[in-house]
C-alpha cells in the first residue's frame, strides 16, 4: 500500500506496538515516530523510530505535516487516551483512525475521528461509531446501534440492534447487550456478562453476576467529577 501521509504514535506500550504493525503494514500512513509524557519516557527509540516527549512535540513532527493516534487502551476508564488525544488535537496535530481491511463495516455506518477498527469486526447498516473509540477484534456492532463517544470495546463483544454504548464506557471480552439496550455512560462491564436491560451512569459490573456493583466506576477509578 503506497504512503501517502505521516504518523505520528503517542505511546510506547503493547498498543502502540500493535498500532505500530496496523498502520505500518495495513493503511497509508508511513509511521515516523513515537511520543511519551516526559514523566514516563524510559528509551529514546522504538523499531529503529525516535520516541520523543510528548511535551516537546512540536521540536520534532510539525502539526499539519505528521498526523497522530494515541494508543493507549482503557486506563482511567478511557480518559487517558481522551486526554492526549484532545490535547494533540488542540496544538494542531490532526487526529488518524484505522479500519482493518479485514474488518466488515457497511457502507453507510457513521465513523468518527481517532478511532481504531481491529480485523474480524462487524460494523452493521445504521451503525455510529463516535470519535476516539477502539473496537478490538472480532466484535458485532448490530444494526442501527450506536458507540459513543471515548468508548472501548474489547474482543468478541456482542452489541445487538438498536443499542447505545454511552460515552467513555468498556465492554469486556464476550460481553453480551439484548436488543434495544442503553448502557449509561461510564460504565465498566465485564468479561463475559450479559446485560438485557437498560443501566445507569457510573455502574460498575464485574464478576459472574450482571447486577451492578454498589460502587460507582468514579468512585472505582478515583476519577474527579466532569
Amino acid at each position: 500500500m503506497q504512503k501517502q501521509r505521516k504518523l505520528v504514535i503517542l505511546g510506547d506500550s503493547a498498543f502502540a506496538e500493535v498500532a505500530y504493525e496496523c498502520f505500518t503494514h495495513d493503511s497509508d500512513y508511513e509511521v515516523v515516530g513515537f511520543s511519551v509524557e516526559s514523566a514516563h519516557l524510559k528509551r529514546d527509540e522504538l523499531f529503529g523510530l525516535p520516541v520523543v516527549p510528548f511535551e516537546d512535540l512540536e521540536k520534532h513532527f510539525q502539526p499539519g505535516e505528521v498526523d497522530f493516534y494515541a494508543a493507549l487502551v482503557y486506563s482511567q476508564l478511557n480518559r487517558l487516551r481522551t486526554r492526549l488525544y484532545q490535547e494533540a488535537k488542540s496544538r494542531g496535530y490532526r487526529a488518524a483512525s484505522y479500519v482493518s481491511t479485514r474488518a466488515f463495516v457497511w457502507h453507510n455506518v457513521q465513523l468518527g475521528e481517532h478511532c481504531f477498527i481491529f480485523e474480524d469486526n462487524t460494523v452493521q447498516p445504521f451503525v455510529r461509531i463516535g470519535d476516539n473509540v477502539v473496537l478490538w477484534s472480532g466484535n458485532h456492532i448490530g444494526h442501527h446501534s450506536t458507540v459513543e463517544d471515548h468508548c472501548f470495546v474489547a474482543s468478541h463483544a456482542v452489541i445487538s440492534g438498536f443499542c447505545t454504548v454511552g460515552r467513555s464506557s468498556f465492554l469486556g471480552v464476550n460481553v453480551a447487550l439484548a436488543n434495544n439496550i442503553s448502557i449509561g455512560a461510564d460504565n465498566w462491564i465485564g468479561p463475559g456478562l450479559t446485560i438485557s436491560a437498560d443501566t445507569e451512569p457510573g455502574q460498575l459490573f464485574k464478576g459472574e453476576s450482571p447486577a451492578a456493583s454498589k460502587v460507582s466506576t468514579k468512585r472505582f477509578f478515583r476519577l474527579k467529577e466532569d
